[in-house]
């Protein structure tokens, strides 16, 4: 009897010590698991331009991954409405006729899209080939009036670069261009704007002052690229050059 009763006792130790060793494996999965979530997250936090995740919603992919992006923000301030500078016209007349010039010359795969502010108002178009016309039309239609919410057009010229960059999966070339002739209504704030496009994405700044030198935040050698249009000609040749240079990019050199 009392050897049935240790043999008992031997097995309940037994399977007490085989439940033990049960539940190390289950809490060291726990505690691993644990680790790679919050490694996953990490790397949500860092993930580069154009910040494409395993679980954001599909994007319609682009045609052609390796485009080149133009997006501009046009100034239609009330001071467009003065003639300085402009051999006596008004500048936004001047202004009107050398962006829809340009943009007859932009390539025909490139893809175009305006951010303009005027009367207080917004007028957007969003990145894409096969609309030149609208875009002059769009051009055409503005008329001058309100301030100069630089900041807030860079926002939405970033927001259209980050969705056509996440439909070419980070490839191609993206270039803000502005024609503007004055200064912002937030400079700090558009400072922010600025520098965040410039360190965390491969988008482009060019600008163009129009009769207001080269005084402006948006003017920062080995950052941007600014040019003083002092005349009509000049602010023609300005935008002329936004597209020279791009010839120099290296389509074999993409973004990750």
């Amino acid at each position: 009897m009392k050897k049935l009763y240790a043999i008992f006792i031997l097995m309940l130790i037994t399977a007490f010590l085989s439940a033990c060793e049960e539940e190390v494996p289950h809490s060291v999965q726990e505690k691993a698991a644990t680790v790679q979530n919050t490694q996953k997250q990490r790397e949500k936090r860092i993930i580069a331009w154009p910040f494409i995740t395993d679980s954001q919603e599909e994007t319609e992919l682009a045609d052609n991954f390796t485009a080149q992006n133009y997006i501009l923000i046009f100034d239609g301030s009330g001071s467009m409405d003065d003639s300085e500078c402009s051999d006596g016209r008004r500048k936004i007349d001047v202004a009107k006729e050398a962006v829809a010039e340009w943009s007859k010359t932009v390539p025909e795969d490139a893809n175009l899209g305006l951010v303009t502010f005027h009367r207080n108002e917004w007028t957007h178009l969003k990145l894409a080939a096969g609309q030149r016309q609208d875009f002059t039309n769009a051009i055409y239609r503005l008329e001058h009036g309100g301030s100069t919410p630089l900041s807030k057009a860079f926002e939405f010229a970033y927001k259209a670069c980050t969705n056509q960059g996440q439909s070419q999966l980070g490839y191609g070339e993206y270039t803000i261009v502005v024609v503007t002739d004055g200064i912002a209504n937030n400079p700090e704030l558009l400072s922010e704007h600025v520098d965040f496009i410039l360190e965390k994405t491969p988008i482009n700044i060019y600008s163009i002052g129009f009769c207001i030198g080269s005084n402006h935040s948006l003017n920062q050698p080995g950052r941007t690229v600014y040019k003083a249009a002092n005349n009509p000609a000049e602010l023609q040749q300005g935008l002329q050059e936004v597209l020279a240079e791009s010839e120099s990019f290296d389509e074999s050199e993409f973004s990750n």
